[in-house]
């Protein structure tokens, strides 16, 4: 339980992290307190298990790659690194928020942290959209680099 703990702070202080701009950390995590607040306001009891069930449905498991095979260039389905796929639901999230008006950034990131637990909103398509990417390009799996023992 207590290394769960420290994963999930440490889960919590790289998403701060990827909201920040400049190097304005403590702005990073008042907005994240006020998307907090703003999703205790919309009825959710636990605004942290709604955090982390977002960021779990958004997260990829296989993503599509750049491979150059004699001069082609394919795009190459490969399963995703657990850091990466971290790096990548967070990225997701933050942009859709982003999207909107940038006025009110706590309340869009609110919105879309609740969409992706609801498994909707523009991250999760966005995670969709991968995912039929690599399907589409499942032909040139065999292109990706083999693992070595």
């Amino acid at each position: 339980m207590k290394q769960e703990q420290t994963n999930n702070n440490e889960l919590f202080d790289k998403f701060v992290n990827y909201i920040m701009l400049d190097g304005k950390k403590s702005v990073a995590k008042k907005i994240m307190n006020d998307t907090f607040e703003i999703i205790k306001s919309k009825g959710q009891k636990d605004p942290k298990g709604v955090f982390f069930k977002a960021l779990e449905n958004v997260m990829p498991r296989i993503e599509v790659r750049p491979k150059r095979v004699w001069g082609s260039i394919y795009q190459v389905p490969q399963e995703v690194r657990d850091g990466r796929q971290i790096f990548l639901a967070g990225k997701w999230i933050i942009e859709a928020a982003r999207k909107k008006k940038w006025t009110q950034f706590a309340k869009f990131l609110a919105n879309e942290l609740i969409d992706a637990a609801n498994e909707t909103g523009d991250a999760v398509k966005k995670k969709l959209d991968v995912y039929k990417m690599a399907e589409a390009n499942k032909a040139f799996a065999r292109f990706a680099n083999k693992k070595r023992k």
